[in-house]
């Protein structure tokens, strides 16, 4: 089992995870503008958002997939961007859960829990076949389901693969794209249930990007809303329903009046 958040690496008050004033444009069209995010060792952050306000570019830049225009993006400190070798080091302490489990379906439900540990981590197939049924236990599927392939799945229990495969390297920090995208209310508060469960379990650091407040609520410590390239507004989970933000208000109540609605009007992002 992974060590506890507070005994990982990182210094004192350095926290796990800052992007700083990170810059990201496509063809002159402006995506992230200046944004500033912290994520303290052990916390769950969710950013919350409208479609296209840039909770994916900076999941990206996070993840090294795209390089941010200006600003910084650190793990423990160390920038991403310094070397390849950097980011590959980082990215071995990370778990993806994606928005559509994004499970390999030519492979069978325990190599593709098991793919990091055997791709990445040169682990024997018997071992790793261990590893990923006890991990397939954790979020409630039995070892009947191992030699399953994708294909005969439901999608909330593609979901629960897909958070098995996340946490079967036993990450220091785990990501969540929109964990509960096309699930009915019922499985996603399963599955909001289960992240919960493992990320405290791990003792991870985990950030989320989502549209559905029932799961920030739930999933996060606290929460940040990005409009426009940047956070707008951020505070603890507890304290979002008087956050004092017209534009945190209008989105937590899914009002169509309001100055994100101005906003898309006068041609910016939605």
């Amino acid at each position: 089992m992974s060590a506890p958040a507070s005994s990982r690496a990182g210094g004192a008050n350095e926290p796990k995870i800052a992007l700083r004033g990170v810059c990201k444009a496509f063809d002159g069209a402006v995506v992230l503008e200046g944004l500033d995010l912290e994520i303290g060792t052990g916390e769950s952050v969710a950013v919350i958002g409208c479609s296209g306000v840039g909770k994916s570019v900076m999941l990206k830049c996070l993840l090294g997939l795209l390089r941010p225009d200006a600003g910084s993006v650190t793990i423990d400190g160390a920038e991403l961007s310094a070397n390849r070798a950097a980011r590959e080091a980082a990215m071995r302490r990370i778990g993806m859960l994606f928005q559509s489990a994004a499970l390999f379906d030519s492979l069978p439900v325990w190599e593709n829990v098991a793919f990091g540990l055997i791709q990445a981590q040169g682990m024997g197939r018997g071992e790793a076949r261990e590893i990923a049924v006890e991990t397939l236990a954790q979020v409630g599927l039995g070892p009947d389901a191992a030699d399953l392939y994708p294909a005969a799945l439901s999608g909330g229990m593609r979901k629960r693969v897909g958070l098995a495969r996340a946490i079967a390297t036993r990450p220091e920090i785990i990501l969540f794209d929109e964990p509960t995208t096309g699930l009915d209310p019922i499985m996603a508060d399963v599955i909001n249930d289960l992240i919960v469960a493992c990320v405290r379990e791990l003792g991870a650091t985990a950030l989320t990007i989502t549209h559905d407040m029932a799961s920030a609520r739930k999933i996060a410590d606290r929460i940040a809303m990005i409009h426009d390239g940047a956070i707008i507004w951020q505070g603890p989970a507890a304290e979002i329903d008087s956050s004092g933000n017209e534009h945190v208000e209008q989105f937590i109540n899914g009002r169509a009046d309001g100055p994100i609605r101005l906003a898309v009007a006068d041609g910016a992002h939605a």
